[in-house]
């Protein structure tokens, strides 16, 4: 049997799948914010959901900007992962450096 579609059926059906992965994603980042108990999640999350409903009327690619905002998100984290790393590595020197002269001057007392 063969079936024929309207224009506006196919166009309804590529815009309910298009809107059901933008559902799916804001669901996952949610979810993943809640888990995680990450403000910043939850923040993309929003920025997502408002890009879902607002942000492709005009026919661009609606993952284009969801894709641009987690790649951003991406990098912050990392900034933020490397500049934290740069800390512990500094107070570990400096707390290596106090305890070798806190012994010095243990010893200093003890003599």
């Amino acid at each position: 049997v063969s079936q024929t579609y309207s224009f506006a059926q196919v166009g309804a059906e590529t815009q309910t799948q298009t809107s059901l992965a933008h559902s799916r994603v804001i669901g996952m980042l949610k979810s993943l914010a809640q888990k995680q108990h990450s403000v910043a999640l939850a923040q993309l999350a929003s920025r997502v959901a408002a890009i879902a409903k607002y942000g492709s009327t005009n026919g661009d690619d609606p993952f284009a900007k969801v894709k641009s905002l987690i790649e951003d998100m991406i990098a912050k984290l990392e900034r933020e992962a490397q500049a934290e790393a740069d800390e512990k590595a500094y107070c570990d020197e400096q707390m290596a450096k106090t305890e070798t002269k806190k012994g010095e001057l243990e010893d200093d007392i003890a003599k």
